[in-house]
């Protein structure tokens, strides 16, 4: 009967594992897809290096490596390596738990802070605005899904507005301006998928909790059978 638990557990491990490593590359190629292919001017100076590759990159990384680690651990049955597997999945259940708690809690601060780093972001834009052609900014994308300009409003670029604000007759001479900035429209999209947002984090915790309960399960049940370290 243990050594029955001991092989479902071990194949629904290796199973649900290999399924995340295999998101985890799908997420790590299309990072490195948007970095190879597009030059990103970014939103936000202060928080350049998190853009939305690097967080794709980043994101890759963790899942194949964490998912890698418990794969690999199940398969061969290693006590150490699934020790490791629920180590990792307990700190990444903390940051998240502790990154949503303080954006709750300083939810106003955040929002300032967000507003100022945006201003600054679109004054580095409008900098580098000759050069549309070799640099795609994230202003350009953010503008033309969200139908948006600007960080206010349309007048926030001045004399230089850039073609993604236009959404009707933009090659004629008095071309068409979206007029609601960017800071409230991100704000009301954040709203309007909070309970999304909300119910994907709970759904994301709950299947880490789940991972280091089959984890730790496993590992009980290789330190009752007997079963000596493999390397």
């Amino acid at each position: 009967m243990a050594q029955g638990c001991l092989k479902c557990l071990k194949l629904t491990m290796c199973a649900a594992n290999f399924l995340c490593f295999l998101c985890g590359v799908a997420v790590l190629s299309l990072g490195v897809y948007v970095m190879v292919n597009f030059r990103m001017a970014a939103l936000t100076p202060t928080l350049d290096s998190f853009n939305f590759a690097n967080m794709l990159l980043i994101s890759g990384i963790v899942i194949t490596c964490v998912s890698f680690l418990g794969f690999l651990g199940a398969l061969k049955e290693n006590r150490c390596l699934l020790l490791t597997f629920f180590l990792l999945l307990l700190v990444l259940l903390l940051v998240e738990l502790t990154v949503a708690c303080l954006l709750l809690v300083y939810e106003g601060e955040i929002a300032k802070l967000l507003e100022e780093d945006l201003i600054k972001g679109l004054k580095n834009a409008k900098g580098k605005l000759g050069n549309s052609t070799e640099l795609q900014s994230d202003w350009d994308v953010i503008q033309q899904k969200l139908g948006c300009c600007g960080v206010n409003n349309v007048t926030d670029w001045g004399d230089r507005v850039p073609r993604s604000c236009c959404w009707d007759q933009c090659d004629s001479a008095q071309p068409q301006y979206n007029q609601k900035g960017c800071l409230s429209t991100l704000r009301s999209f954040f709203e309007e998928n909070f309970l999304t947002t909300g119910i994907s984090v709970i759904a994301l915790c709950v299947v880490e909790v789940m991972g280091m309960c089959f984890a730790m399960t496993l590992f009980c049940q290789i330190s009752r059978s007997g079963l000596n370290y493999k390397l």
